[in-house]
């Protein structure tokens, strides 16, 4: 079984990316001009130091009182918290006065939120500051010219700004060797893992679920003792099989973040530019079987095909172990919904970096701001968001809204005052994750558990060897416009023929692998697979990822 469940660890490449973007989620709504970041050259870098900055970079900003009055335009994803014309008074009665400005606080909402953000830049409407993130297509937008470069605009207009963010945190985001946003500086981990529930672990003396081997024998024994008891909530989405699939592949595999699985490529975290076809080798054929007998033995429907993922079923009590995309936040989530719905249960978590060693976190592109080249103030803008980032005043009332009457702050944590879902204000009512200011930043006291999985975490990435806490894929940008058609005959292929294996619901699992590697052959697969790692390889090498 250890030498089956080796192989079977390399599946997480197959699994970890397929449904989100073969859906049209984050980056993959059109191709880009370029896939892989201009490296940052040493005259570059040097230029992008305080030191290194041009006399006219380093010059005193204008005083409040030599400034004219402009009107910002300030735009955020996702929906608008209700008290949002009150917060803005007050912040705009501080901008007035520090900085001679106001401010309009505008958000796209949820509804076809892409849509809009992508029209915001590509209209000319007048923009002074957005959000930026690599899965709203940053590195695309960059490199076609919808952001400023703020490589001479920071050290001048925002020089504590410039100086808060690490350079090598700057150094993620440059695209062609320039920075087009003000990454975030928060140390969110993003690694992935799976809860479970502990309680029933205890009751009948299983096997912590910590590896391949104990996670089977914990689904067996609960099965075993609690017949009627649901053991996960397995489903399958266009080739995407997740939860106890993605879970067991992680937890020795060393590179969780491989990009190319939707293609059947693989490569490990300590050499991730080497990277190897896995579809079709024997290492999958024995995953496979794998999977077919874990299907055999009921841990999952055998509707697991048509089914919807649930992602509420375990707090609920519908599923014993809930692993699909359970970062540590989603888990710290759930466990204030299992506290107050369940408090019989005790909730177990496990990150999958406590197996295979690597603990990464959130890419410099995960949150950002950037200054679209429509702003007509883009001074005023840098200024502004320092206060914004850097002001104790600016950060809280915009975070948490005003201290008694959205918030009280008891002994260090965030309190939220009144029903959470009726608030004016909630924690982080603005959808302000870029500006997180970790000197700042209020908790409530139920984050306490994910602060201790973040420290755990936090303990593993400084004792790897290569890439100290560096999500080395979070940044790259695939450009599949020289093989979109194929990808979209491929995509077809692998929800016909792939999720089946994966689901453990074929009669012969040799003579189904066959079918499939022919099919997505004809599809055009090596011409994707050649193409892909091309891209990726040369990315690799831009950043010194070897």
């Amino acid at each position: 079984m250890r030498r089956k469940s080796h192989r079977l660890l390399l599946i997480v490449t197959l699994i970890a990316m397929f449904a989100s973007i073969l859906a049209g989620c984050g980056g993959t709504a059109a191709p880009v001009e370029s896939a892989t970041p201009v490296a940052a050259t040493a005259e570059a870098t040097e230029a992008a130091t305080p030191e290194a900055a041009t006399p006219e970079a380093t010059e005193a900003a204008p005083t409040a009182e030599a400034l004219k009055p402009v009107e910002l335009e300030f735009y955020m994803v996702g929906d608008g918290p209700k008290d949002l014309q009150i917060i803005q008074d007050k912040l705009n009665e501080m901008s007035q006065k520090d900085l001679n400005c106001t401010v309009k606080y505008n958000f796209t909402t949820w509804t076809d939120f892409t849509t809009k953000y992508n029209l915001l830049l590509s209209t000319g409407q007048p923009v002074d500051l957005i959000y930026t993130a690599g899965w709203l297509d940053y590195q695309k937008l960059a490199r076609n010219g919808a952001f400023l470069a703020l490589d001479e605009l920071l050290p001048k207009y925002a020089p504590d700004v410039w100086a808060f963010v690490p350079q090598d945190v700057y150094n993620q985001v440059k695209i062609g060797g320039k920075i087009f946003t003000i990454p975030a500086t928060w140390k969110e981990f993003i690694n992935n893992g799976f809860q479970y529930r502990q309680d029933l672990q205890e009751k009948y003396n299983l096997p912590v679920p910590d590896s391949i081997a104990n996670i089977e024998a914990y689904l067996e024994g609960v099965k075993k003792n609690e017949p009627g008891q649901v053991l996960t909530n397995e489903t399958v989405n266009t080739g995407n099989f997740s939860g106890l699939f993605s879970a067991v592949a992680v937890l020795e595999f060393k590179y969780g973040w491989a990009n190319g699985s939707l293609y059947g490529l693989v490569s490990d975290y300590t050499k991730p530019s080497e990277m190897r076809p896995y579809w079709g080798t024997p290492e999958f054929v024995a995953d496979m079987k794998v999977f077919k007998t874990w299907a055999d033995k009921g841990f999952w429907s055998r509707s697991a095909l048509s089914a919807k993922n649930d992602p509420t079923s375990f707090p609920n009590g519908k599923a014993v172990v809930v692993m699909a995309g359970q970062n540590p936040n989603k888990y710290g989530k759930d466990f204030e919904i299992v506290l107050g719905a369940h408090p019989d249960w005790k909730v177990g978590y496990i990150p999958y970096a406590n197996a295979n060693g690597v603990a990464v976190p959130a890419h410099a592109t995960q949150n950002g701001y950037g200054v679209p080249v429509s702003s007509k103030n883009p001074e005023r803008a840098l200024m502004f968001y320092q206060k914004l980032l850097l002001d104790k005043n600016y950060h809280d009332l915009s975070q948490y809204g005003i201290l008694g009457t959205h918030y009280n702050e008891t002994d260090g944590y965030y309190e939220g005052i009144g029903d959470p879902s009726k608030t004016g204000f909630g924690r982080e009512g603005m959808n302000g994750w870029a500006w997180r200011n970790p000197e700042y930043m209020l908790f409530p006291k139920s984050f306490d558990v994910v602060k201790q999985v973040f420290a755990d975490l936090d303990v593993i990435a400084n004792k790897q060897p290569d890439y100290k806490g560096i999500n080395i894929g979070g940044g790259f940008a695939e450009d599949y416009s020289s093989y979109q058609s194929e990808r979209a005959a491929l995509g077809t292929v692998l929800t016909q023929y792939l999720a089946p294996l994966e689901a453990g619901l074929v009669k012969d699992v040799d003579a189904a692998v066959k079918t499939l590697m022919e099919k997505a052959n004809a599809a055009g697969l090596e011409k994707i697979q050649a193409e892909y790692k091309r891209q990726w390889t040369e990315y690799c090498a831009a950043y010194g990822y070897k």
